[in-house]
Protein backbone atom coordinates (compact mmCIF):
# COMPACT_ATOMS: atom_id res chain seq x y z
CA UNK A 1 0.00 0.00 0.00
CA UNK A 2 1.36 3.36 -0.94
CA UNK A 3 1.84 6.22 0.85
CA UNK A 4 -1.03 8.14 -1.15
CA UNK A 5 -3.31 4.92 -0.67
CA UNK A 6 -2.94 4.93 2.67
CA UNK A 7 -3.78 9.03 2.75
CA UNK A 8 -6.91 8.39 0.95
CA UNK A 9 -7.99 5.62 2.86
CA UNK A 10 -7.16 7.55 6.45
CA UNK A 11 -8.81 10.69 5.43
CA UNK A 12 -12.29 8.49 3.61
CA UNK A 13 -15.42 9.82 5.88
CA UNK A 14 -17.61 7.26 7.51
CA UNK A 15 -18.30 4.78 10.40
CA UNK A 16 -20.43 5.01 13.65
CA UNK A 17 -20.00 5.61 16.87
CA UNK A 18 -18.41 2.91 19.36
CA UNK A 19 -19.14 2.46 22.88
CA UNK A 20 -16.84 0.44 25.55
CA UNK A 21 -19.32 -2.42 26.94
CA UNK A 22 -20.70 -0.53 29.16
CA UNK A 23 -22.99 2.04 27.99
CA UNK A 24 -26.05 0.62 30.36
CA UNK A 25 -23.69 2.03 33.11
CA UNK A 26 -23.04 5.96 32.04
CA UNK A 27 -24.53 8.48 34.45
CA UNK A 28 -25.10 11.61 33.16
CA UNK A 29 -23.86 13.65 29.52
CA UNK A 30 -19.86 12.42 28.94
CA UNK A 31 -16.90 14.36 29.28
CA UNK A 32 -15.40 15.55 25.94
CA UNK A 33 -12.32 14.74 24.88
CA UNK A 34 -9.95 13.98 21.99
CA UNK A 35 -7.22 12.08 21.18
CA UNK A 36 -4.61 12.26 18.51
CA UNK A 37 -4.00 9.17 16.10
CA UNK A 38 -0.56 9.85 15.06
CA UNK A 39 -0.12 7.74 11.64
CA UNK A 40 3.96 7.70 10.92
CA UNK A 41 4.70 7.18 7.35
CA UNK A 42 8.50 5.96 6.23
CA UNK A 43 9.90 3.05 6.19
CA UNK A 44 8.32 0.63 8.20
CA UNK A 45 4.54 2.70 8.86
CA UNK A 46 2.76 2.31 11.72
CA UNK A 47 0.30 3.91 14.68
CA UNK A 48 1.86 6.02 17.35
CA UNK A 49 1.20 4.81 20.97
CA UNK A 50 2.28 6.10 24.18
CA UNK A 51 2.46 4.37 27.44
CA UNK A 52 1.28 6.07 30.66
CA UNK A 53 3.66 6.65 33.49
CA UNK A 54 2.67 4.39 36.54
CA UNK A 55 1.97 7.22 39.35
CA UNK A 56 -1.22 9.10 37.72
CA UNK A 57 -4.36 8.72 39.30
CA UNK A 58 -6.40 7.36 36.39
CA UNK A 59 -5.61 4.70 33.62
CA UNK A 60 -1.95 4.45 35.30
CA UNK A 61 0.48 2.30 33.36
CA UNK A 62 -1.99 2.32 30.49
CA UNK A 63 -1.36 2.22 26.82
CA UNK A 64 -3.37 5.32 25.30
CA UNK A 65 -2.55 7.64 22.15
CA UNK A 66 -1.94 11.03 23.33
CA UNK A 67 -4.82 13.44 24.71
CA UNK A 68 -6.95 14.52 27.05
CA UNK A 69 -10.12 16.25 27.94
CA UNK A 70 -11.07 18.67 25.44
CA UNK A 71 -10.79 22.62 27.69
CA UNK A 72 -13.23 25.66 27.61
CA UNK A 73 -10.47 27.21 25.36
CA UNK A 74 -9.93 24.71 23.06
CA UNK A 75 -11.57 25.55 19.62
CA UNK A 76 -12.12 21.97 18.31
CA UNK A 77 -11.36 18.44 19.30
CA UNK A 78 -8.38 18.82 16.61
CA UNK A 79 -6.57 21.74 18.67
CA UNK A 80 -7.36 19.95 21.80
CA UNK A 81 -5.60 16.72 20.18
CA UNK A 82 -2.81 18.80 19.09
CA UNK A 83 -2.48 20.24 22.48
CA UNK A 84 -2.18 17.22 24.51
CA UNK A 85 0.44 15.36 21.65
CA UNK A 86 2.52 18.42 22.46
CA UNK A 87 2.46 18.78 25.74
CA UNK A 88 2.53 14.71 26.34
CA UNK A 89 5.12 13.61 23.69
CA UNK A 90 6.90 17.38 22.59
CA UNK A 91 4.77 16.73 19.08
CA UNK A 92 5.18 19.68 17.46
CA UNK A 93 1.48 20.20 15.77
CA UNK A 94 3.70 22.40 12.39
CA UNK A 95 4.71 18.57 12.00
CA UNK A 96 1.47 17.19 11.67
CA UNK A 97 -1.17 17.15 8.74
CA UNK A 98 -4.90 16.37 10.06
CA UNK A 99 -6.30 13.97 7.70
CA UNK A 100 -10.04 13.10 9.85
CA UNK A 101 -11.50 11.91 12.28
CA UNK A 102 -12.18 8.01 13.31
CA UNK A 103 -16.24 7.50 14.89
CA UNK A 104 -16.37 9.01 18.13
CA UNK A 105 -16.15 6.44 21.36
CA UNK A 106 -17.72 6.62 24.12
CA UNK A 107 -16.23 5.09 27.25
CA UNK A 108 -17.62 3.63 30.61
CA UNK A 109 -15.86 6.05 32.32
CA UNK A 110 -18.10 8.92 31.22
CA UNK A 111 -16.31 10.24 28.27
CA UNK A 112 -17.03 10.26 24.66
CA UNK A 113 -13.72 10.54 22.55
CA UNK A 114 -13.06 12.17 19.37
CA UNK A 115 -9.81 10.51 17.91
CA UNK A 116 -8.11 12.76 14.94
CA UNK A 117 -6.41 10.82 12.75
CA UNK A 118 -3.06 12.84 12.22
CA UNK A 119 -0.47 12.05 9.71
CA UNK A 120 3.19 12.73 10.67
CA UNK A 121 5.40 14.48 8.20
CA UNK A 122 5.80 11.49 5.35
CA UNK A 123 9.56 11.08 5.18
CA UNK A 124 10.84 11.84 8.15
CA UNK A 125 12.00 9.03 10.70
CA UNK A 126 10.14 8.36 13.96
CA UNK A 127 13.13 9.72 16.02
CA UNK A 128 14.06 12.71 13.77
CA UNK A 129 10.46 14.49 14.98
CA UNK A 130 12.65 14.77 18.50
CA UNK A 131 9.75 13.41 20.52
CA UNK A 132 10.32 13.26 24.17
CA UNK A 133 7.71 12.15 26.89
CA UNK A 134 6.42 14.06 29.41
CA UNK A 135 7.73 12.74 32.77
CA UNK A 136 4.66 13.38 34.25
CA UNK A 137 2.07 11.52 32.05
CA UNK A 138 3.89 9.17 29.45
CA UNK A 139 6.31 6.79 30.43
CA UNK A 140 7.52 6.00 26.83
CA UNK A 141 6.44 6.38 23.37
CA UNK A 142 6.25 3.56 20.72
CA UNK A 143 4.72 2.01 17.22
CA UNK A 144 2.14 -0.57 16.62
CA UNK A 145 3.19 -1.58 12.84
CA UNK A 146 1.10 -1.22 9.39
CA UNK A 147 1.26 -5.21 8.95
CA UNK A 148 -0.44 -5.67 12.73
CA UNK A 149 -2.77 -2.99 11.71
CA UNK A 150 -4.14 -4.75 8.69
CA UNK A 151 -4.31 -7.98 10.10
CA UNK A 152 -8.05 -9.21 10.62
CA UNK A 153 -7.31 -11.51 12.70
CA UNK A 154 -4.84 -9.68 14.92
CA UNK A 155 -7.57 -7.65 17.52
CA UNK A 156 -9.17 -10.33 19.90
CA UNK A 157 -12.44 -9.96 21.64
CA UNK A 158 -12.02 -11.13 25.63
CA UNK A 159 -14.24 -10.39 28.33
CA UNK A 160 -14.19 -10.01 32.66
CA UNK A 161 -16.17 -9.36 35.35
CA UNK A 162 -16.52 -5.30 35.81
CA UNK A 163 -18.86 -3.60 37.89
CA UNK A 164 -20.85 -6.44 38.27
CA UNK A 165 -21.20 -8.12 34.96
CA UNK A 166 -19.60 -9.70 32.24
CA UNK A 167 -17.53 -6.64 30.16
CA UNK A 168 -16.21 -7.20 26.56
CA UNK A 169 -13.89 -5.37 25.26
CA UNK A 170 -10.89 -5.76 22.45
CA UNK A 171 -7.18 -6.81 23.10
CA UNK A 172 -3.95 -6.13 20.35
CA UNK A 173 -1.17 -8.12 20.44
CA UNK A 174 2.15 -6.85 21.40
CA UNK A 175 5.41 -8.63 22.65
CA UNK A 176 5.90 -5.94 25.52
CA UNK A 177 2.46 -3.78 25.87
CA UNK A 178 -0.84 -4.65 26.87
CA UNK A 179 -3.19 -3.08 24.44
CA UNK A 180 -6.62 -2.55 25.49
CA UNK A 181 -10.43 -0.90 26.26
CA UNK A 182 -10.89 2.44 24.68
CA UNK A 183 -7.53 2.77 22.54
CA UNK A 184 -8.10 -0.94 21.08
CA UNK A 185 -11.32 0.13 20.31
CA UNK A 186 -9.74 2.65 18.36
CA UNK A 187 -7.77 0.63 16.71
CA UNK A 188 -10.14 -1.54 14.96
CA UNK A 189 -12.02 1.26 14.27
CA UNK A 190 -8.19 2.52 12.44
CA UNK A 191 -7.90 -0.84 11.12
CA UNK A 192 -11.34 -0.74 9.43
CA UNK A 193 -10.88 2.48 7.35
CA UNK A 194 -7.06 1.15 6.50
CA UNK A 195 -8.64 -2.04 5.28
CA UNK A 196 -11.74 -0.47 3.29
CA UNK A 197 -14.22 -2.84 5.22
CA UNK A 198 -18.11 -1.46 5.01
Amino acid sequence: MTSDELRARLSAPGGTDTFDDVSDLLEGPPVPAAVLVPFVFGLSPGVLLTKRTAHLSKHAGQVSFPGGRIDPEDPSPEAAALREAQEEIGLDPDRVEIAGRLPDHFTGTGYRITPVIGLLSPGVALDALGLTASPHEVDLIFELPLAVLLDPEAPQRHSRQWKGRERMYWEWPHPEHHIWGATAAILVALAQRLRGDT
